[in-house]
């Protein structure tokens, strides 16, 4: 009885061990696994990241308006380093950092902190240092500290792109990111993928020279091709710069676009900033105005309710308006010519080359607001357009049953009703194509290792039928054969062009001293090259869009002409 107690007893204790001895081995093989291997890997390897190229953003023809320039990491190798760390914190502070004191002082703190971690290896100190930095470093031959390669990105064409590009900066994690315009749209085919380095290291952290390496290839990132035209952009900006001073306005804008493909020819803005140093200008800079920032319209917009009404048959050019004769007065308010001047009887092409608010109300009423509407979101009116840019936003349209008879007769002449200057020059393309939506574009190649995808353009829906678009033409043209800004046109060219004046609403009502000017058109008008607007923000000169606006916009216009080879008829 003993003897069979003894061993039931051993044999229960073996195969409880068994069990335990199972399980324990269980948990270490296939439970812990992960996490043993990652431990027994941080023993053995010392692991660093490879960085990846940013892909280059090019314009049309191949020139880098974003790539890299050659900078270095500055790191200190720990084991290495013999001298003071407040020493060397000490010596290497002033020389990269900026010239103030309290900057010094700062970062010669941060130095000393980093090489005092008592548990690494090795440890940064200064990312994008220069070659003539790192030869002055490397002149005092400090044990310990050296360098790796890095890439910075550089802007070739400055600040002339800066909002359409933006900038790259760091996220949360110190990681490189894109900001803003194509920089932050395009961001994960820019960045590419890190790559990883592996290196046998011995008791102490050193690599082993001749021990065993593992690389994890880097991938690059991918290049963009964009539809930007250099001269166009070069133009652009050094003829906005003159018109800002000239005109005294605050700010303004010029977008110009292919109006059959929707392919952005050129883009700038007016304040801007450097994107290579964005973090010492004010972060209100760094949207694009051209898509984030809604304004309205004016007289520009009446190109629109016109070809609206038109297509629906509700007027012709030749129609007259029988009540144009002196003010309207709707739902309380009085509306008046902008010059206080009336033309009894005007046909629908007087009233376009006039620019006569009181006979767009006539035609808006024509249109109705159901139909009013309706063409507004056909024109692409509070929805964005699409672009490839990160910043783009739009206003969304008031509901149909919060219209009433005041905001049809307002928004007949694009007042009441906000849009952004890229929604304004979609809009009109639609009349220099032939009455088809496209959608506005900036990147027409992406290049990587695998090849290169071409991006084809979408041509929207027709809205609009090709007898309108000739009629509204012909309209515009009389507008700038005849209107106010005449004078000013270059002569022996068919340009078909509409001003703006809007007052900008402020607290509720509207300020009658500050203005949006703006002039949009197309030329050659019988074949379309491109479409251009052209805004300022409170010209000091004049309130009028025919005085200023339009005049940019024709200056610009004769040195475009001249670049296409386009010749006077």
């Amino acid at each position: 009885m003993s003897y069979n107690w003894r061993v039931n007893f051993l044999l229960t204790f073996f195969i409880l061990a068994g069990i335990l001895v199972g399980g324990r081995l269980f948990y270490w093989q296939i439970l812990s696994s992960g996490s043993l291997t990652a431990i027994a890997e941080s023993q053995h390897w010392v692991s660093s990241n490879v960085s990846a190229e940013r892909g280059k953003i090019l314009a049309s023809d191949g020139f880098p308006i974003a790539a890299n320039q050659e900078s270095f990491l500055l790191f200190a190798s720990l084991p290495d380093i013999k001298e003071d760390a407040a020493k060397i914190a000490e010596t290497l502070a002033p020389i990269i950092s900026g010239p103030d004191s309290l900057e010094i002082a700062s970062t010669s703190a941060l130095i000393k902190e980093r090489l005092n971690q008592s548990n690494l290896v090795w440890v940064p100190l200064k990312h994008k240092v220069s070659r003539q930095t790192k030869k002055e470093i490397e002149d005092l031959k400090l044990s310990g500290i050296g360098f790796e390669n890095e890439q910075e990105r550089s802007y070739p064409e400055g600040s002339a792109s800066a909002q359409l590009l933006g900038f790259v900066g760091s996220d949360i994690n110190g990681e490189e990111k894109g900001y803003f315009g194509l920089e932050g749209y395009y961001d994960l085919e820019l960045k590419g993928h890190q790559g990883i380095l592996k290196r046998e290291k011995d008791a102490s952290g050193k690599p082993i020279l001749i021990g065993e390496v593992k690389k994890e290839q880097e991938q690059n990132g991918r290049t963009l091709v964009t539809t930007i035209d250099r001269t166009i952009q070069y133009i652009l900006w050094e003829k906005l710069k003159e018109g800002i001073e000239h005109y005294g306005a605050v700010s303004g804008s010029v977008v110009i676009m292919e109006p059959k493909t929707g392919a952005i020819l050129g883009m700038v803005s007016w304040p801007n900033y450097d994107p290579k140093s964005y973090f010492l200008f004010d972060k209100n800079l760094y949207s694009n105005p051209v898509v984030s920032s809604a304004y309205e319209p004016g007289s520009t917009f009446k190109i629109l309710i016109m070809a609206a009404t038109i297509n629906e048959g509700l007027v012709k050019p030749e129609t007259n308006c029988d009540q144009c004769s002196g003010p309207r007065v709707i739902s309380g308010y009085t509306i008046k010519t902008w010059d206080e001047k009336y033309f009894p009887n005007s046909t629908m092409t007087e009233i376009i080359q006039h620019s006569d608010n009181v006979g767009m109300v006539f035609v808006g009423e024509k249109l109705g607001i159901n139909k009013m509407v309706e063409y507004l979101q056909n024109y692409g009116f509070g929805q964005k357009t699409g672009i490839d840019l990160e910043d783009e936003s739009s206003l969304k349209l008031r509901s149909i049953s919060d219209w009433k008879e005041i905001d049809l007769a307002t928004s007949s002449f694009g007042q009441g009703i906000a849009v952004t200057p890229l929604q304004m020059v979609r809009a009109a393309s639609t009349i220099a194509n032939g009455g088809y939506l496209v959608n506005p574009f900036l990147v027409k190649k992406v290049i990587s290792d695998e090849g290169t995808n071409e991006i084809i353009p979408k041509i929207g829906k027709q809205i609009l039928k090709s007898a309108t678009t000739l009629a509204v033409t012909e309209m515009m043209v009389n507008a700038v054969d005849n209107g106010e800004a005449k004078w000013a046109k270059p002569e022996g060219y068919r340009i078909a062009g509409k001003t703006g004046t809007a007052q900008i609403p402020v607290a509720g009502h509207y300020d009658k001293d500050k203005t949006i000017a703006s002039f949009i058109g197309f030329a050659p008008a019988d074949d379309p090259k491109f479409v251009m607007l052209v805004t300022l923000r409170e010209p000091a000169s004049s309130p009028w869009g025919a005085e200023t606006a339009a005049p940019l916009w024709f200056n610009i216009a004769k040195e475009i002409f001249t670049y296409y080879g386009i010749q006077p008829n």
